[in-house]
């Protein structure tokens, strides 16, 4: 009696966040995760990837993951965000995201799942595509492009966060894709938001959006969140990722 008390005097927007996480809606979808890397600078943004790991878990869908098995464009020290002289491969760092369990992404093909993952984090911009480095005149890793056009191809959906909707902005240009790379304004609270710019250069149809909104694009099968491209608190890069994976979810 004491929890249903509780339950009953919450508020409308908490009562919301209950739903978006409840576990009756359980899924037995199989979605890839596609990792670029272990690293906000240079890699995988960890927060963004455990974020969708666990609301993919809580759900009920199987994950599998996968990374390019290259060296990485370079390597960066976090703790001062400056290039190190080292090389290190974004599988191998990738794994430390998978707990050791990632493929090769050239083993991924469309009818291996159900849905396809990207988080995002410098990674998906440097190793994913060179974005981070020729900003609009970037080019995409082909495994990267083959998965991602073969997955929209299938009619099999595709999440994208942070900046990793470049991807599906280059690849699926032709097909004009409705996305979201966070909003304008500040540049302390949307410090990328030039990549809008960029986006809309290669096709894509962009909507401003909020760190917690998603963009979801019904005919292209796309949902879309800000993530960390918002200079945000971690609870609210969270509650993004976690309603972007809840609406890729509906698509499969």
């Amino acid at each position: 009696m004491f929890l249903l008390s509780k339950i009953r005097t919450l508020p409308p927007q908490n009562m919301l966040k209950m739903a978006m996480f409840s576990s009756s809606s359980i899924t037995n979808a199989k979605i890839a995760v596609i990792l670029s890397g272990c690293g906000v600078y240079d890699g995988t943004e960890v927060h963004e990837a455990s974020a969708a790991l666990a609301a993919l878990s809580r759900a009920g869908a199987e994950v599998v993951m996968f990374a390019p098995d290259k060296e990485q464009a370079h390597v960066v020290d976090h703790t001062k965000g400056a290039e190190m002289e080292q090389s290190r491969n974004v599988l191998l760092e990738s794994a430390r995201i998978a707990r050791g369990a990632v493929k090769p992404l050239s083993e991924l093909t469309s009818e291996d799942a159900d849905a396809a993952l990207f988080p995002g984090g410098f990674g998906a911009a440097k190793n994913l595509s060179d974005f981070g480095f020729k900003g609009a005149d970037m080019i995409v890793d082909p495994e990267v492009e083959r998965v991602i056009s073969s997955f929209h191809s299938a009619g099999k959906p595709l999440a994208l966060c942070c900046i990793a909707p470049i991807l599906a902005a280059k690849v699926l240009g032709s097909s004009a894709p409705t996305l979201t790379l966070g909003n304008t304004g500040s540049e302390e609270d949307w410090p990328y938001q030039g990549a809008i710019e960029a986006a809309k250069s290669f096709g894509a149809n962009m909507e401003l959006k909020g760190v917690e909104e998603v963009c979801v694009d019904v005919d292209n099968k796309i949902v879309t969140t800000p993530a960390f491209m918002f200079n945000g608190q971690f609870h609210q890069i969270q509650d993004g990722v976690s309603a972007m994976v809840n609406e890729l979810l509906k698509m499969v």
